[in-house]
């Protein structure tokens, strides 16, 4: 493979190679490579004719589909750099990112124009655009030149506490990223994706594989149709699929339900949450001839880790004593696992480093570098300095996730370090026994929280005929608990809905 810095190079490659193989499917409207890759050259000639060139950040609220691609790729190869908003911003969150992102242009479907009226932010904003282009011929020919170390895409980390960090990803950090994912996904020319992570459609593009849009709103999770999901994956052969823990267990309980199997599928990659051996046998249940990855990293760093669901299943009965298992780190991933501290670390040289590392077992703070981890964060020098450690030409992140590693070298996850409880001298992980409470039968989701003078249960469940066996059982754990408190709903992170939202969590207690 030439050394390319720029995906959309991947991309034209592809098109120039194999112009009448579909490049995606969209809610069952296909565009073949040759005919994407003419629409992008179009779109790049009407955006110059708009007004954006090379370095102008550009805000994108556009769902998922081909349009959205065309748009990336288009500003992409002329050097813009993509600043992205998930579907579920709030209006508060979306002025605190307009605000940090300081964008030359905006481009959005008609409702988030309309939204844009009451934006101060997005009034600020001097060219919005909607997703359409007209054919402007005569810039076709204008040839944009970008390097390595051109910002080619910004996107925001969940940000649930304080303002949301912004990602800076450049065209060099993406192709490492890029050489990563394709290690790990083994994307062939012949496979038929369904990636309902965005980011995975771009891989896609760049590796001549062919993505089929499902019809899943983000913003919408319960809303979700799986029986028209398996019907779409049917109609079209997919077998591959890459999406949110959320996603995969409402499929899989559909199917199940329904007695019926997708043959098609044969890879399946989640990812974003963690998943627990309840939610990896349900997987398997459901795909029982697929091979199930369960991938473990964060916005910064993907992949650091990743396990299959049967091996996952096979550690189930020794998590409340050990933690989730996530598997051997990727083989370009550096781990460390050092002492938990709110403070600000700062290393000379790697000696420094390994002097903050706790005792082989002992969990701490899990910090991950790489040649695919981010070392930038845009306008915000808070962030980098609290989340990195740079030394030398290493860049450390540190993951806010707690855990350790095994004599084997394998990663195990014990929860998020700020929601760590202690417990007559001792840690306790909130993030186990969820596993342990997920795994009782009747509850959905439940965890355990610093409440008053003590520590709390909090359950939520799908069955309330089974209250009192479910309190028995909780009272039979091994800590000591001043009660149990049953919650219609549990707040769920507003980007996978599949973890728990702590901060708004202890706001209804």
């Amino acid at each position: 493979m030439k050394n390319h810095f720029n995906i959309t190079d991947l991309f034209f490659e592809k098109a120039a190679l194999h112009p009448t193989k579909i490049a995606i499917i969209d809610r069952n409207q296909p565009i073949t490579f040759g005919d994407f890759a003419e629409e992008i050259e179009d779109t790049i000639a009407y955006f110059k004719s708009k007004g954006i060139r090379k370095g102008d950040r550009v805000m994108l609220f556009v769902p998922m589909s081909i349009d959205l691609y065309r748009i990336v790729l288009a500003l992409f190869k002329m050097g813009a750099t993509a600043v992205f908003l998930d579907e579920w911003v709030s209006m508060k969150r979306l002025e605190l990112c307009c605000k940090i992102a300081e964008c030359k242009a905006f481009i959005g479907i008609f409702k988030a124009r309309v939204l844009a009226l009451f934006s101060k932010e997005l009034r600020k904003v001097p060219i919005k655009l909607g997703k359409k282009y007209k054919k402007i011929t005569l810039l076709k020919s204008l040839v944009t030149q970008t390097t390595a170390s051109d910002t080619a895409l910004i996107t925001f980390t969940t940000g649930s506490t304080g303002t949301p960090k912004a990602a800076k990803r450049t065209h060099g950090f993406l192709n490492e990223q890029f050489k990563a994912l394709i290690e790990k996904i083994d994307p062939q020319p012949d496979d038929i994706d369904m990636p309902v992570l965005p980011i995975v459609l771009l891989l896609n593009l760049g590796a001549g594989s062919t993505s089929v849009i499902t019809d899943f709103k983000a913003s919408k999770p319960n809303k979700m149709k799986p029986a028209a999901i398996a019907k779409q994956i049917n109609r079209h052969q997919v077998n591959r699929m890459v999406a949110s823990p959320f996603f995969l267990k409402r499929l899989s309980e559909y199917l199940i339900q329904e007695k019926q199997s997708i043959k098609s599928i044969k890879k399946v990659f989640t990812g974003g949450a963690p998943v627990f051996p309840k939610e990896a046998e349900l997987y398997d249940r459901a795909f029982p001839d697929s091979q199930i990855e369960v991938v473990y990293g964060s916005t910064e760093a993907e992949p650091i880790s990743s396990i299959r669901v049967k091996r996952l299943i096979d550690n189930k009965a020794n998590l409340l004593s050990k933690g989730l298992n996530v598997g051997m780190p990727y083989r370009k991933t550096k781990v460390k696992i050092i002492g938990i501290t709110d403070e600000v670390i700062v290393c000379n040289n790697e000696e420094e480093l390994n002097s903050l590392k706790v005792q082989a077992g002992q969990i701490g703070e899990i910090i991950v570098s790489g040649s695919h981890v981010l070392r930038e964060y845009f306008n915000n020098k808070k962030a980098l300095k609290r989340n990195k450690i740079f030394f030398e030409n290493d860049c450390w992140h540190r993951t806010g996730d707690s855990g350790y590693l095994d004599k084997n070298g394998e990663l195990y996850l014990t929860g998020r370090c700020n929601t760590l409880l202690t417990q007559d001298g001792k840690i306790v992980a909130p993030f186990i026994y969820e596993s342990y409470l997920q795994a009782i039968k009747g509850v959905e989701i439940g965890t355990i929280v610093a409440h008053r003078n003590g520590i709390l249960a909090v359950v939520e469940l799908n069955d309330n005929q089974q209250k009192k066996v479910i309190e028995a059982q909780i009272d039979s754990m091994n800590i000591d608990l001043i009660g149990v408190n049953f919650l219609r709903k549990i707040p769920r992170d507003p980007r996978h809905n599949s973890k728990i939202d702590y901060e708004r969590l202890k706001k209804l207690l």
